[in-house]
């Protein structure tokens, strides 16, 4: 839904009129409307629950089913954030990129509480429905991929199951294509006088989530200044820790299908848990992490 459309639905009301409001119900909600009610009309309520369409009566497949899809409620809302971090940072306000970050670790902390609402889910229960996801497999999510191309885990290969799809497909190559927040630090790095090669602001993707030397020295240098002031010593803290909160949620995933399912091959063909197992050897902002040996 557009901008347009959603102003169209909801009608603004200043502080004053709100006041007036209150006033003329005696402090009592407002039980009467012409129209629909403005909550649902800006956050579609209606819609989000009618979305839920279990292919079973098992009671528990609708867990599943919708806690899936406030995962991907929560993969969207973190990429809006580290795009925003992006802007700030090609713009060298890095003070300014530190609250989407902040939240971005936040939402990522929400996206990992939504796993508890799969932990009663054994092998036995899981079975009940899996057949009837047929192929279907979280391994299939393009709000995922956009959310590890722009963490750095860029992998060509992973965009080829929505080849089909096009409008999908061209977000996904777009998103592969471009830098990602890491390539957007380090570049920033660069411009704030660290020697950092010219090469690596070009890094292969294959490469990416492999340490450099140079960015390396970078962090223990910024690190090394503990002054209020040195921003990019609290770029590299909020960069922590999202990279923090995704590992987390790579792991809770690793554990929520060695609950479910063992070590059986995954819906979509992958070797399931062996699979989660080495994508998890690929690190986020790897030369944050590799400094602080030398710190």
């Amino acid at each position: 839904m557009t901008v347009e459309h959603v102003t169209a639905a909801v009608r603004p009301a200043t502080p004053r009129q709100r006041a007036a409001r209150a006033a003329r119900n005696g402090g009592e909600p407002t039980l009467e409307f012409a129209e629909r009610v403005p909550y649902d009309a800006y956050v579609h309520a209606s819609t989000l629950h009618g979305l839920q369409q279990p292919l079973s009566d098992d009671p528990g497949e609708m867990s599943f089913l919708m806690v899936s899809q406030i995962m991907e409620l929560y993969f969207g809302l973190t990429c809006h954030e580290l795009r925003h971090a992006q802007r700030e940072l090609r713009a060298n306000r890095i003070w300014d990129a530190l609250p989407p970050l902040r939240r971005a670790a936040l939402h990522l902390e929400g996206l990992n509480a939504a796993w508890q609402g799969l932990r009663w889910m054994t092998p036995a229960d899981f079975n009940r429905f899996r057949n009837l996801l047929g192929e279907g497999s979280g391994f299939q999510s393009a709000m995922y991929r956009h959310l590890e191309f722009l963490l750095g885990l860029r992998d060509p290969a992973l965009i080829r199951p929505f080849r089909r799809q096009t409008e999908v497909y061209a977000g996904l190559t777009a998103t592969l294509e471009a830098p990602s927040l890491w390539d957007d630090v380090v570049a920033l790095l660069a411009r704030r006088g660290f020697a950092v090669p010219a090469d690596l602001l070009d890094r292969d993707v294959a490469a990416e989530h492999e340490s450099h030397p140079a960015v390396e020295a970078a962090w223990v240098r910024i690190y090394a200044d503990g002054g209020p002031d040195n921003h990019l010593r609290l770029l590299g803290e909020a960069l922590t820790e999202v990279a923090e909160r995704f590992g987390d949620w790579r792991w809770h995933h690793l554990k929520a299908v060695q609950r479910a399912m063992g070590a059986k091959v995954g819906s979509g063909g992958s070797a399931g848990l062996a699979w989660l197992q080495r994508s998890m050897a690929r690190v986020v902002f790897p030369e944050l992490w590799s400094a602080r040996t030398a710190m």
